[in-house]
């Protein structure tokens, strides 16, 4: 008697680019490098330590759920590294060592392996853990005291939250290039804009990524917020700072580009990355939180399974 197969069929990605797991990690944490050691160099051994113990910690939350769940280990192919990584990057480096504990396991066991592991998640783990982080302890991530803490000599204010209480004048003086260069307070990994684009630019340049995401959602973080500057100077900054603080470049590069999460086709793309910028600067401008870049990447996921579903129509007749 002859054997049947299984035919197994699960929701995108389907795009085969000839990279493995493994690949895509290692030049993944290579893309991140230059923000990541300009985070250690600006805030030194501390958050070094974040860095190294939310690594550590997510790629054992990982074996621990391999050996619970019976699977094959999977910490060889490196996702786990880049979401220890990752989390990292959005904290500040003055975390306790129990919130990267706590983040590493929302995102490595609830983000990613509760949904049936690399592949099957239909939210981005990183920012799982960080909502529920912010939700629960919303003063953890308190960039400001960072800065006292590590008595850094730019203006120790963050400039996202200083926009949402004080409005547009408290961020006048703060120069586009000295944001560029890293010079404001945020995550370990978020500030320096310039090493975050230079990463991104490589990722999409080996083809790890797709432009259509980063690109339309940096357009539509610029437009967006040039609108509702141009409506109310004197309550909505302009689209520098909008684009050069908080997540923004993170998002566009490393975390609206994640595989499971995002859209593989063209149109989709462009519109998963549009609502997400849109989204972003609705929730900066009128919402209750400084940055919307968590919530506005965890609504596109939730919408991306429909927006994947957008196809060109067909050209041609029926006979």
């Amino acid at each position: 008697m002859s054997e049947t197969g299984k035919l197994i069929v699960s929701h995108a990605p389907f795009w085969h680019i000839g990279s493995s797991i493994a690949e895509r990690s290692r030049h993944t944490i290579l893309a991140a490098l230059p923000a990541v050691l300009f985070g250690i160099g600006q805030y030194g051994a501390p958050a070094a330590a974040v860095l190294c113990l939310s690594v550590a910690s997510a790629m054992l939350w990982e074996l621990a759920m391999n050996r619970a769940m019976r699977v094959p280990v999977t910490i060889g192919d490196g996702n786990a590294a880049v979401i220890g990584l990752l989390l990292g990057m959005l904290l500040p480096a003055g975390a306790p060592w129990w919130v990267v504990l706590v983040g590493t396991f929302l995102a490595v066991v609830v983000g990613k392996q509760i949904f049936g592991g690399i592949g099957s998640n239909a939210f981005n783990p990183v920012l799982v853990a960080l909502t529920i982080i912010v939700l629960s302890w919303e003063n953890i991530l308190d960039f400001n005291a960072a800065l006292v803490r590590f008595d850094m000599s730019f203006p120790m204010y963050y400039p996202l939250a200083a926009l949402k209480h004080h409005g547009p004048s408290a961020v006048e003086a703060l120069r586009p290039l000295d944001l560029l260069m890293g010079q404001q307070p945020g995550g370990i990994g978020a500030t320096f804009g310039l090493g975050l684009i230079l990463g991104g630019a490589y990722l999409i340049i080996r083809g790890f990524i797709r432009w259509e995401i980063s690109l339309s959602y940096i357009a539509a973080v610029v437009v967006a917020s040039w609108l509702f500057n141009l409506a109310a100077p004197e309550r909505y900054a302009g689209p520098a700072i909008h684009l050069l603080s908080g997540y923004t470049l993170l998002a566009a590069f490393f975390l609206l580009t994640e595989d499971s999460s995002s859209p593989v086709n063209f149109l989709p793309m462009i519109f998963y990355g549009i609502g997400g910028g849109v989204l972003t600067i609705l929730i900066r401008n009128i919402g209750a939180y400084p940055d919307g870049v968590p919530y506005a990447v965890l609504v596109m996921n939730m919408l991306n399974p429909l927006l994947d579903k957008m196809r060109p129509k067909s050209i041609g007749k029926v006979a």
